[in-house]
């Protein structure tokens, strides 16, 4: 929290300060200011993208060596701080409860920033119920913001989901080499469904995704 509250500081300009000041009036049995925070952040903090520098980006990948902050928004800094702080703030069960309610009750792009910092939250496996439900999404972006540059899945999905997870990325046209960890949760299941996938698709006369072989078990 206070490495993305530098960060936000030095990147988002004036009007950073009294947003977060915002987001810090929420209590666990009043989020209002923090789901109207999540709300401005637009507006208040722009969606440029983030734009480390070297130090910086050296800081962010010590805080967190897996995770792809080359996608990120200065929206997205602000939305996790927020989250991040309620996490050493509150007790777990309340702060539980606040980022649940975040991401079911968030807009398309909310639910982009919140995924993006699922992986920074402390026993992010606990929030599962709700990458499993972005998978789902027919919001591209939104499944992106899960599958791609973001290291959850192959950390904490079941080989079910995870599978399921490639497969959709084929099916909607998502590079595989954007599955951070993929090469770890290869496995003969994703194998055969991967051909079988191929198999129909040329039975159509549609094309195979070029880089199908990115999910074959060898």
């Amino acid at each position: 929290a206070d490495l993305l509250d530098s960060l936000l500081l030095a990147h988002a300009g004036a009007a950073a300060p009294g947003w977060l000041a915002g987001a810090r009036q929420a209590r666990p049995d009043q989020l209002q200011p923090l789901h109207v925070a999540w709300a401005t952040a637009p507006r208040v903090l722009g969606r440029g993208r983030l734009d480390p520098s070297d130090s910086e980006r050296t800081a962010l990948t010590r805080l967190a060596p897996d995770v792809v902050f080359d996608g990120w928004a200065l929206l997205d800094v602000g939305r996790a701080l927020t989250l991040l702080e309620l996490a050493d703030q509150w007790t777990d069960d309340a702060f539980f409860s606040a980022a649940v309610a975040c991401y079911e009750q968030g807009e398309a792009r909310e639910q982009q920033s919140w995924l993006k910092a699922l992986p920074l939250f402390p026993r992010p496996e606990r929030f599962l119920a709700c990458a499993y439900d972005a998978c789902r999404t027919n919001v591209l972006p939104v499944f992106e913001a899960i599958a791609c540059e973001n290291p959850f899945p192959a950390s904490y999905f079941s080989e079910l989901h995870f599978n399921q997870l490639v497969l959709r990325s084929m099916f909607v046209g998502v590079a595989l080499d954007r599955i951070v960890g993929r090469e770890g949760r290869l496995n003969p299941t994703l194998t055969r469904m991967a051909q079988d996938f191929a198999a129909e698709r040329l039975a159509a006369g549609r094309p195979v995704p070029a880089d199908l072989n990115l999910a074959l078990h060898t």
